[in-house]
């Protein structure tokens, strides 16, 4: 008996698919896990992506603290590990062990023409230090669940915020432009908001410029009594205060004589985020453009060493590499990742993946942990793997 194309079959049937996956993770080792849907909503807020704390449903319990219904499962896996995973003992300041994980479950996000209820399956791998071997086996265990479900057409896409970050660095960009820089590399936004010497109007420049050297304090009230008149307790899943933070961060830079990439360092991103094609190719390209700028920095050499690692256990793992494609410019618009990133996508929707993970080493220590854990993970839309491919008017990222 022939496969059933994706979307066809009954509502059971495609149960059972999901069912299949999910055992395919566990025989991997990734035990299943069920975190609480309903979860602290700070996190979210403070560490997504701006296209989901969008699109966040946000409640109230009854002692007034904000609660969501979960938007993604990786928050709240990490969260579930933290509170569960056995402790290492002494002389380790209390980290967590590693740990393997699986589910399969609905997510909430406010959307348009999407359901706002949605079915995602992944895996998330925390704690283990063979970072090259567990980034491969993450992109691998996706792409063979994918084929259980009858797609094997997938259109790979790689990424490294890794990569960036060490660029940055050896660049000798200050902390705030970084910051700025990664954020709107991971949005997909355009670097000239970001670069010194535009000649762009800051629509807040004379607030700025009224901030400048003053209590902080005092500026975090205002923001929060002007707000509060306003009948506003956020704005783009930002509280008052958080946006006090942002104007005054945006006054000391603007004080200091800018924030923002110089032209000299914006041409050489620009270079690396026009570089694609295979991993291999595109290794040697980067190894070009940084030896072009000049560029002696060993932390960019270990995250290069690390990206040529990778492939090599991806091609182990019997993945086709050469039909993947690197892209500088490929990111997602999530602000935790801080390495290896990669989409699969159905063709002819290039910007609807099917799924897509990446590699987050600072998440759990954001959320408490004493120490950075290293960690990676992805997700698999099943609404998306079921059905059609839908129309590219339709896309959203998460």
């Amino acid at each position: 008996m022939t496969r059933p194309e994706a979307g066809a079959g009954t509502a059971g049937e495609r149960s059972q698919d999901h069912l299949r996956l999910l055992a395919h993770f566990q025989e991997a080792g990734y035990g299943a896990v069920t975190p609480p849907v309903l979860q602290p909503a700070e996190p979210f807020l403070e560490l997504s992506g701006e296209d989901i704390r969008r699109r966040i449903f946000v409640t109230q319990d009854a002692s007034g603290s904000e609660l969501c219904l979960r938007p993604e499962f990786t928050i709240p896996v990490c969260r579930h590990h933290l509170a569960h995973a056995p402790k290492f003992s002494a002389p380790s300041p209390s980290a967590p062990q590693g740990a393997d994980y699986s589910y399969l479950g609905p997510v909430f996000r406010l959307a348009g023409d999407e359901p706002d209820e949605f079915l995602q399956a992944g895996i998330e791998s925390v704690g283990r230090t063979d970072t090259p071997a567990a980034d491969a086996e993450v992109i691998g265990l996706a792409l063979e669940g994918l084929a259980l479900l009858g797609r094997s057409d997938v259109a790979v896409r790689l990424g490294d915020m890794g990569l960036v970050d060490a660029l940055l660095d050896a660049l000798g960009v200050p902390p705030t432009a970084k910051r700025r820089t990664l954020r709107a590399l991971a949005a997909g936004r355009s670097l000239d908001a970001v670069t010194n010497g535009l000649r762009t109007e800051d629509p807040h420049a004379g607030l700025l410029a009224a901030i400048q050297g003053q209590n902080p304090g005092g500026v975090r009230a205002f923001v929060e009594d002007v707000l509060s008149i306003a009948g506003i307790s956020r704005v783009g899943g930002r509280s008052a205060g958080e946006i006090a933070e942002r104007f005054l961060a945006k006054a000391a830079a603007q004080a200091s004589g800018g924030s923002g990439l110089n032209p000299e360092n914006r041409a050489i991103v620009d270079r690396y985020r026009a570089i694609e094609g295979d991993p291999d190719s595109a290794a040697a390209a980067v190894r070009a453009l940084v030896q072009e700028a000049g560029l002696d920095h060993p932390p960019l050499d270990a995250a290069l060493d690390l990206f040529e690692e990778r492939t090599g256990f991806m091609a182990a793992r019997g993945l086709a590499v050469e039909r993947f494609r690197f892209s500088g410019g490929f990111a997602r618009n999530l602000d935790y990742y801080t390495g290896f990133i990669f989409e699969g996508t159905a063709p002819g929707a290039p910007k609807l993946p099917l799924v897509g993970g990446g590699r987050y080493d600072g998440l759990l220590q954001h959320l408490g942990s004493p120490v950075p854990v290293p960690a990676v993970g992805c997700a698999v839309w099943l609404s998306r793997v079921a059905a059609n491919a839908p129309s590219e008017k339709d896309a959203t990222v998460g």
